[in-house]
């Protein structure tokens, strides 16, 4: 099993090039940085093409920034894999559509270069954004769970924003521009890809994985709520079930991001905007409160799951991973919550070690993002849980079949070209049939 967010697919060739001709990615790998470790990378290529199953999060479809592409479509057809797509979000920002005007900037050429960047093929725009599953084995169902808990509206309060730059409350045309393309303005919510997948070696003959995306610009108690909703829709399942995806799980209500990321995602031509943009960026303005609420959530990056202690210790996540722990199905079975050093790549223990990861401190990062300063955010914030055969979620003296184990972040991968392929590292674990 492998879930990634692979971060729109805005680097999708070389994605591609991963699954489809791994030594042409070695070979461009090395040419990049020769003392790069390749033996590493070539066992992280090898995991991730042996994926039976791979959840994706933030997949475009239709998308300018990512060419107008079917993004699982075209992964689909490189991995020769079933696949189901869910729609979480149609993008209506002006930008997306290509209706901006930029009436806050004065000068009139910049102006007219930046408008003719930003203009769309209406004939290719589909403006999708959603969560993949691919498989190798037959899809028998697949339905959207939208969650119902309202952790933010992206549509309303992005607008709310934008009603703020019309009335004129801004200070000026640098934090007007900034605003502009760091806000998402789109139709849809947070939710959740259930599909049923034909195993025949699994004894019920049927696997369920919901791939799940929880909200970031919300408080952890949000993000609780949403997990609630989801385990409420699988409780009745009496076959094995598989959770996986980026549940943003930073310990605040604020998505970690930065610039250079923002104007990347939001407009596609990287060196052109990051260019235009540092000339708005200076003084304080939005970027500067950005980071500052990326910041905030380094205290738990490490270890989501650490304990709360309320005053001295606060983890606001905790919560989070307290209600999936005691979740019980209605067949009496839990989510696999152990962590022996026989079962995981690093002789590791602790909390979710087999499923999950884990480093000397914490879990190994699965996020990465450049903050201003050049320091480098770290977080883990996607996650694998799987439901077997275990009525104890620590009991190490219960069944171990399809039970997860060998867990992996495979982050030499992600690193290895140029460009990197996603802002988060894709991650696995082995579920062995006997």
């Amino acid at each position: 099993m492998v879930t990634w967010n692979i971060e729109r697919g805005l680097e999708l060739d070389g994605i591609k090039l991963l699954f489809a001709n791994p030594e042409e990615f070695l070979r461009q790998a090395r040419r990049r940085k020769p003392d790069a470790d390749i033996a590493q990378m070539r066992q992280d290529i090898d995991v991730l093409r042996s994926a039976d199953v791979i959840a994706l999060n933030e997949v475009d479809w239709g998308m300018k920034r990512t060419g107008y592409r079917s993004v699982v479509q075209e992964l689909g057809n490189t991995l020769n894999m079933n696949w189901a797509y869910g729609v979480e979000f149609v993008e209506v920002d002006p930008i997306s559509l290509g209706t901006e005007t930029l009436d806050e900037v004065a000068d009139s050429a910049e102006r007219h270069q930046l408008l003719a960047e930003m203009q769309v093929d209406r004939t290719k725009l589909k403006a999708l954004q959603g969560t993949a599953v691919l498989s190798r084995y037959p899809i028998s169902a697949a339905r959207l769970q939208p969650f119902k808990t309202a952790a933010y509206d992206w549509y309303a309060g992005e607008k709310k924003a934008l009603a703020l730059l019309e009335s004129g409350r801004r200070m000026g045309a640098q934090e007007a521009f900034l605003e502009k393309i760091s806000r998402q303005v789109r139709r849809g919510g947070r939710t959740s890809l259930i599909v049923t997948l034909d195993v025949p070696d699994l004894k019920e003959r049927r696997l369920t994985v919901a791939a799940t995306h929880l909200e970031s610009n919300a408080p952890p108690e949000s993000r609780r709520k949403e997990m609630q909703e989801l385990l409420s829709t699988l409780r009745d399942i009496h076959n094995p079930v598989i959770v996986a995806g980026d549940l943003n799980t930073t310990g605040t209500d604020s998505s970690p991001t930065s610039l250079k990321k923002q104007v990347y995602q939001r407009l596609g031509s990287a060196a052109f905007w990051v260019n235009t943009a540092a000339k708005y960026a200076t003084g304080v303005g939005l970027v500067y409160d950005v980071v500052r609420d990326a910041l905030n959530a380094f205290k738990n990056q490490d270890d989501p799951t650490a304990k709360n202690i309320p005053l001295f210790g606060p983890n606001p996540e905790a919560e989070l991973f307290d209600v999936i722990e005691n979740f019980r199905f209605q067949d009496g079975f839990a989510f696999d919550f152990r962590g022996d050093n026989e079962r995981t790549i690093n002789e590791t223990d602790g909390t979710l070690a087999n499923s999950n990861q884990r480093d000397t401190k914490g879990f190994a990062t699965t996020f990465e993002f450049p903050r201003t300063l050049e320091v480098i955010g770290k977080m883990k914030l996607d996650w694998i849980f799987v439901k077997a055969y275990l009525t104890d979620p620590r009991d190490d003296h219960q069944a171990y079949r399809f039970a997860p184990q060998f867990a992996r972040v495979l982050a030499s991968i992600n690193d290895a070209l140029p460009a990197r392929l996603s802002d988060h590292n894709p991650i696995s674990a082995d579920l062995p049939f006997k």
